[in-house]
């Protein structure tokens, strides 16, 4: 089962993933959402073990870019399209294996990937 961190490399959460992996000999690739991309099918994948309100980020900067009329609907379809053309929408580090899925890098994730 290979582990897979998903997020931007600047992201502070996502470092903070990447170092404790690293540093518990956990094996992982690393898949950043700008160069390896993100496309629908991983986001309604994740949503299937992840509420969108844990998935999308609404308190971020990225999200009060956004016009409101994208704000207003919360179509699911819409709202999986705006991840995917903005991928910073989306909390950091998504982390995958074995069909399981997290989002954020909190103490019960860490006591998951252990």
């Amino acid at each position: 089962m290979t582990l897979t961190v998903y997020g931007i490399p600047n992201c502070d959460m996502v470092k903070k993933a990447r170092v404790w992996l690293g540093d518990k000999g956990q094996d992982f690739a690393f898949h950043d959402f700008r160069k390896d991309g993100l496309n629908a099918e991983m986001v309604t994948r994740w949503l299937v073990q992840v509420p969108m309100d844990k998935l999308l980020n609404k308190r971020g900067t990225s999200w009060r870019k956004i016009p409101e009329a994208d704000k207003a609907n919360e179509d699911t379809a819409h709202l999986i399209a705006l991840m995917v053309e903005n991928p910073t929408l989306i909390k950091r580090p998504v982390m995958e294996a074995g069909g399981q899925v997290t989002v954020g890098f909190t103490d019960e994730v860490m006591a998951l990937w252990s």
